[in-house]
């Protein structure tokens, strides 16, 4: 079956699910990256990132759904912050492939530096000829 008819077929999971979907969007990555620091309001998060309002909104909703953002609200303003703790699955999961990553940039830059030895030989061999 083509991807294409899957994708018509199988229905995709809704991204208030489960934290795996809810930051599969990059933009709700950015949206927790820049509230782990501290307490935001939405409109501090639209200036900072430049997503439109109705946006930010709908994202923090999303993330909020899944446990990923806690809220306070005070008088009529409402703030949003990251809930790290509930980011530990999601961390756990990823550090699995912890060791995978470190072995394949180990193997990058082993690859770089012989790469820059060989043209380093070559350059004086050339200057000796």
């Amino acid at each position: 079956m083509p991807t294409w008819e899957y994708d018509l077929v199988v229905p995709r999971a809704a991204v208030t699910s489960d934290i795996f979907n809810a930051v599969a969007e990059p933009r709700r990555r950015d949206i927790l990256d820049y509230l782990a620091s501290c307490e935001r309001h939405v409109t501090d998060v639209v200036d900072a990132l430049g997503i439109p309002q109705p946006s930010v909104s709908k994202h923090l909703r999303v993330l909020r759904d899944v446990g990923l953002v806690d809220v306070r609200r005070n008088g009529r303003q409402t703030f949003y912050r990251t809930n790290a703790e509930n980011l530990k699955p999601l961390h756990e999961w990823t550090s699995q492939f912890e060791r995978y990553w470190r072995n394949q940039l180990t193997r990058v830059k082993q690859r770089a530096e012989q790469q820059a030895r060989r043209t380093d030989d070559d350059k004086t061999r050339r200057s000796h000829s």
